[in-house]
């Protein structure tokens, strides 16, 4: 009799430990005190998930994502999460991972090392919260398939490959992208190295996709600090010649880049093994670098050759609303008020438009823009570990509400799992 008690004891003990751990895993706090009109809409980008622990830039922020996503799922007041862009990364990766001819099994890969984050997601679902994502840069080859096979009812916001417009709020004035449409080195590109892969419309990864293997590599490796004799241009081009004023503007980027930049490979060796999105070759840097030609024009040697001609074309096939010149695009590279300028042209000034705030991601600095009607342009900010182009936050996000006044609130969920506001700190 004593042993059959004590084993029913035993047993309770266990079942009140598993419905104590089934409670802490299932009913979170809610990331704010919260009623049941589900009238808000969270916005998310830059998670950046990796491959492989080894490689990828979020992996102190995983858990606290996961964390995250387990609070949303007791806010009752959300009613869509937007994952705006670089959700699974094929761009962050060292020159020396294996090169593969299959993208799919890859992202399949990035799922699989991910599980976590993709079960809650799930999960945001089944609580009542809308899930929709929008493509970015590092995730522009994601197909459709592959990611419903992961999360079955996410709805995909597509206009054009690689790219997505989201239009929510009660008259569809809030309009969510991630911004690389009007980056000349992250906007799917077709056109530029149409002739040297032989093929049409089907080389969509732009050169950010070489500079991002680069400088992978380049962190991976440790930072070294590696002698690199680029080749020199030293006539710059009059002004008035656009064509190559344009090319000049593109090498001088890329020299600035690039003298920073200086991981341990040879310029000359053959490190992007190319097989996939159209392509089917190894390239080295300088096939990439733009140098003086022998007829003395500005070009690149192989890839991305004479890019400055095929912006224009470029922006219409990306379905850009209202185009700029290459050389505003190549300027405003590293500037990110050029995303604020983007979203008024494109949207909040745009007569054919009726939006009254902007979100984009892309840029990992977290903004929050006030124009003089009132309009508003946001930034979503990133998850990564070490946010490099805003040291002060990681793990921000809006949340935005449609209503007779639309609000709009950026915040970082802090290690501890309060909100920090960065509004005060990143407003202009």
């Amino acid at each position: 009799m004593k042993q059959r008690l004590v084993i029913a004891l035993s047993f309770l003990s266990m079942l009140v430990l598993f419905i104590s751990c089934q409670t802490v895993n299932t009913n979170r706090l809610p990331l704010w005190e919260s009623n049941n009109t589900r009238n808000k809409t969270i916005v998310i980008s830059d998670l950046h998930l990796g491959i492989d622990d080894s490689y990828t830039e979020t992996l102190e922020n995983r858990a606290y994502l996961v964390e995250f996503l387990q609070r949303l799922q007791s806010t009752k007041d959300v009613k869509e999460l937007v994952i705006a862009g670089d959700f699974l990364d094929a761009w962050y990766l060292p020159v020396f991972y294996p090169s593969y001819t299959d993208e799919n099994e890859f992202y399949k890969g990035v799922i699989a090392n991910n599980k976590e984050v993709i079960a809650e997601l799930n999960k945001v679902i089944k609580s009542g919260i809308a899930l929709i994502y929008v493509p970015g840069n590092h995730d522009l080859t994601l197909e459709a398939n592959v990611l419903k096979e992961a999360i079955p009812s996410i709805q995909i916001v597509s206009d054009e490959q690689g790219l997505g417009t989201y239009y929510t709020g009660n008259n569809k004035e809030i309009v969510i992208e991630h911004g690389h449409r009007y980056d000349i080195f992250s906007a799917p590109d077709k056109i530029t190295n149409e002739e040297l892969c032989g093929n049409k419309n089907n080389t969509i990864l732009p050169a950010g996709y070489i500079y991002a293997r680069y400088a992978a590599t380049w962190v991976i490796e440790g930072r070294p600090a590696v002698a690199k004799d680029l080749p020199v241009i030293t006539q710059v081009p009059d002004k008035t010649n656009i064509d190559q004023f344009s090319a000049y503007i593109y090498y001088s980027v890329l020299k600035q880049v690039s003298t920073r930049m200086t991981p341990k490979e040879d310029l000359n060796e053959k490190i992007f093994k190319l097989h996939i999105a159209g392509f089917d070759d190894d390239y080295s840097y300088l096939d990439f670098y733009p140098v003086t030609q022998a007829d003395g024009t500005i070009s690149a040697n192989k890839l991305f050759k004479n890019i400055q001609r095929t912006w224009q074309d470029r922006q219409i096939q990306n379905n850009v609303k209202v185009s700029n010149s290459f050389i505003q695009a190549v300027a405003g590279a590293n500037n990110w008020d050029y995303y604020f300028d983007q979203a008024k042209i494109q949207y909040l000034e745009n007569p054919k438009e009726k939006v009254d705030i902007v979100i984009f991601g892309h840029t990992h600095v977290p903004s929050y823009y006030t124009t003089e009607e009132g309009k508003l342009y946001v930034n979503s900010g990133t998850w990564v570990d070490h946010n490099t182009d805003f040291p002060e936050a990681t793990r921000t996000f809006v949340v935005v509400e449609s209503g007779k006044k639309d609000l709009a609130e950026i915040y970082s969920y802090l290690e501890d799992g309060t909100l920090q506001d960065l509004k005060p700190i990143v407003s202009k």
